[in-house]
């Protein structure tokens, strides 16, 4: 999983300002935010994006992304059981004040019901009660946390519980944050819909999403709030034609702001660009000289289609070259990586995409290769 690059936002935000769709989206009263497009991977809005910040309940998504991992590996199953120790049921459970799954004391839950706990309910007790069943202890559990940030590149992000609560040695960045939700939504297609439910109720006691987007066509994933982190929330949307955005936004001062700040950010994303085709899939992009070879060019090709997103109705137009990996001489074989698709929009670099030889070359015969050195001593 490649982590989100840091992009040039200025050339976008000046697009966008001939955008007459939610303006509240560009100038956000979030601290923090990161606004992406999962399919070409375009980051569409950025503010402070790499700024470090506490997480509060937005750690849960490594938290969860531990659990699937683990499950995946086969180490756990949905339907095993795990303790209820005193030290989660006094730390997360409901006497501490915080989101909670309301876990009985010195009884035993599933895994299966540990993750609709965490995702939906966001319990800080659920998240113990996993991270000493699958771990044995907190601190060892934030130990795979951050194995698995490393892992997944995530350079402004640091855990030390699963649960969010409070401490010096857990921040991560809006950056990070999609970019690991983009790892469960990639990965765990079949974890995934989780994030949408809108309740659950376990030990008679029925909890519902905090998630304000869900009402909104949202599909996920998470929010998170502390003092000390303000109000935060991950999410991601589909459009009609499939199309899905994952951004993430944090510092915001109230429940009400986070909500109406985040719908605008999600109509931004959804409504506020349109897909432009830059390559169709299986078509040329064009040539590279061929050095010494039967002929004198090969045609190349991206490994898919390429597409661009750019502000509705701006209507500025993008420029295409192709740059080879230098001098390419024969002979080339078929699928070779032989050039970079560079598309630009007035001098700024919008997307790389590596090309690829479309057919073979042979190397040029002795007769054919003496007459190109006669021909190009004289040209």
């Amino acid at each position: 999983m490649r982590p989100l690059r840091a992009s040039a936002p200025l050339a976008l935000l000046a697009l966008l300002l001939a955008f007459t769709g939610p303006a509240a989206a560009i100038e956000t009263a979030a601290r923090n935010a990161l606004l992406l497009d999962l399919a070409t991977d375009t980051v569409l809005f950025e503010k402070a994006a790499d700024q470090e910040a506490p997480p509060a309940s937005l750690s849960k998504l490594m938290t969860l992304a531990v659990i699937f991992d683990q499950l995946k590996k086969g180490s756990i199953r949905l339907d095993q059981e795990f303790p209820v120790s005193e030290y989660a049921w006094r730390t997360g459970g409901a006497a501490s004040g915080g989101s909670t799954m309301f876990l009985p004391l010195n009884s035993s839950v599933s895994v299966g019901d540990l993750i609709k706990g965490i995702a939906i309910q966001s319990g800080n007790d659920a998240t113990i009660v996993a991270a000493e069943g699958i771990a044995g202890s907190v601190p060892l559990f934030a130990d795979m946390m951050n194995a698995k940030a490393k892992e997944l590149g995530l350079t402004h992000t640091h855990y030390a519980n699963p649960h969010g609560l409070p401490d010096p040695g857990q921040y991560t960045s809006a950056r990070d944050l999609v970019t690991l939700a983009a790892y469960l939504i990639r990965t765990y297609p079949e974890q995934y819909p989780l994030f949408s439910e809108e309740e659950f109720t376990f030990n008679g006691i029925k909890q519902r999403s905090r998630n304000p987007l869900l009402a909104f066509g949202a599909d996920g994933l998470k929010t998170g709030h502390t003092a000390e982190a303000g109000y935060g929330l991950v999410a991601s949307a589909k459009d009609e034609s499939g199309r899905r955005i994952v951004f993430a936004m944090m510092g915001m001062k109230s429940v009400n702001e986070r909500a109406s700040e985040a719908r605008a950010m999600m109509t931004l994303g959804l409504r506020g660009f349109d897909r432009v085709s830059v390559v169709k899939e299986g078509e040329n992009a064009g040539e590279v000289p061929v050095s010494g070879g039967a002929v004198a060019s090969v045609p190349v090709r991206a490994a898919g289609a390429v597409e661009l997103l750019e502000p509705r109705g701006s209507g500025a137009p993008f420029q295409r070259e192709i740059v080879p990996v230098g001098t390419l001489e024969a002979p080339v074989a078929e699928g070779r990586r032989v050039a970079v698709l560079r598309v630009t929009r007035d001098g700024q670099t919008l997307r790389e995409e590596p090309l690829y030889a479309a057919a073979s070359v042979e190397r040029a015969g002795i007769l054919q290769r003496i007459q190109e050195t006669v021909l190009g001593h004289f040209r």
